[in-house]
């Protein structure tokens, strides 16, 4: 499991850039070959900006993160975030259909589906939307699936280190599942019942000294494992003067 890659992020910064393509290259495939890991659930926000991306962006994302998906049969299921979408009423119109939609191991999630996964139900739920609400919401009524992971918006948690969230649903909209796995925010906590995953790597300030990483879904087991990103982009350096 993975979530908010947020690709061409800080205006598409090559500084940052190159920051995350050393967590793809050293930690997160390595990782899954190593394990033979053969399927990736992302939980939304591929792309950071609705509107465009630049080509220097779009060739290191098909190079370092599509490309070694699909040389090593990997297949990947993209949940559609709220960054992926163009328009901010609809799903319909999203970064992900558009680059990837015809290729055989990419699954694109722009609507409420649920999936076996080695026998195991997994609800996957993109962003919530005017368009799409209704609909998702008779979905997560209907569905027998005891896990929900899904690009949310829920009141109560925390977005980025000392910041809340005060708006969203309430956790208790998804109190039927016995575990909920969620992208958008990038701040990584839980209540034991909500996850949110946090990002893969250092953003920006606010996310100094956090825990960074992905995550491994045992389908058998239900348990998830925290795989650590070591690398750091931001450090705080404290500076005290002598007396002498």
């Amino acid at each position: 499991l993975i979530t908010d890659t947020h690709f061409g992020a800080r205006n598409d910064n090559l500084v940052f850039h190159q920051h995350f393509l050393k967590f793809y290259r050293n930690v997160f495939f390595p990782y899954l070959l190593k394990n033979k890991i053969e399927d990736v659930i992302h939980l939304g926000d591929l792309v950071d900006k609705r509107k465009n991306v630049s080509f220097t962006i779009l060739n290191s994302m098909r190079k370092d993160f599509i490309t070694p998906l699909f040389d090593n049969l990997i297949t990947i299921h993209f949940i559609v975030g709220n960054h992926d979408s163009y328009y901010r009423n609809t799903n319909s119109i999203n970064a992900i259909n558009e680059l990837y939609g015809d290729n055989p191991f990419v699954n694109i999630y722009d609507k409420t589906e649920t999936v076996d996964f080695d026998g195991l139900e997994i609800c996957l739920v993109p962003w919530i939307c005017n368009e799409n609400y209704e609909e998702t919401f008779d979905h997560l009524e209907k569905t027998k699936s005891q896990v929900l992971m899904g690009h949310l918006e829920v009141n109560g948690f925390t977005m980025h280190r000392g910041v809340k969230c005060y708006h969203g649903f309430d956790g208790k909209d998804f109190q039927k599942f016995d575990q909920v796995f969620s992208g958008h925010f990038h701040y990584k906590s839980d209540d034991n019942h909500i996850y949110y995953l946090g990002t893969p790597y250092e953003m920006n300030w606010s996310d100094e000294d956090t825990e960074r990483g992905f995550h491994i879904y045992d389908t058998e087991t239900r348990d998830l494992e925290f795989i650590r990103n070591p690398y750091r982009m931001h450090y705080k350096l404290e500076y005290r003067e002598s007396d002498h």
